[in-house]
């Protein structure tokens, strides 16, 4: 079954979810933010099909989030690591972490932690905060058409901003 393609969609998270949307793809992602570089690594700590893995770094080099290099001279032997771009994932990685241990972790407790290297101190939760540097909640935030919005975004938010106002006054 052919799934749907988030290529084209006019939404900045579909066209991520394009890129590294399933589950083998980020969590392959996550090993590179741990330090593998070669097919075997990701191959051994994800317990991964080299046929899917294969299709997934494919996707990953294709997409510019992971960069292949040679590293013999007969150019059979790979390594990859991340890009720019796939660096620019860390965030979202460390969020999907801090949210699973908070809403998904094993009994004992969150299996990994994310230290900073030269203190050895775990990183601080993430929040999301304003320009000025205020920590803003969901209720605080709203979505409103960006510079690539084309009309049909334009309207999407104009109905969610509609809604938002017929809410605070308590009629919906």
């Amino acid at each position: 079954m052919r799934r749907t393609s988030f290529a084209k969609m006019s939404c900045s998270i579909a066209r991520t979810l394009e890129l590294v949307g399933d589950w083998w793809t980020f969590l392959i992602v996550r090993e590179a933010f741990f330090g593998s570089r070669k097919f075997g690594e990701f191959e051994k700590a994800l317990g991964i099909a080299p046929n899917v893995l294969t299709q997934r770094l494919g996707k990953l080099v294709e997409g510019g989030i992971l960069v292949v290099e040679a590293t013999s001279a007969s150019g059979k032997a790979l390594s990859y690591r991340l890009s720019a771009k796939g660096r620019d994932l860390f965030p979202v990685l460390v969020a999907m972490l801090q949210w699973g241990d908070k809403h998904a972790s094993a009994p004992k407790g969150p299996p990994v932690r994310i230290v900073a290297r030269r203190t050895g101190e775990e990183i601080a939760p993430m929040v999301l905060r304003s320009a000025n540097g205020e920590v803003l909640d969901v209720s605080e935030v709203m979505p409103v058409a960006g510079p690539g919005a084309g009309q049909a975004v334009r309207q999407r938010m104009a109905e969610i901003a509609e809604m938002a106002e017929v809410r605070r006054a308590g009629k919906g």
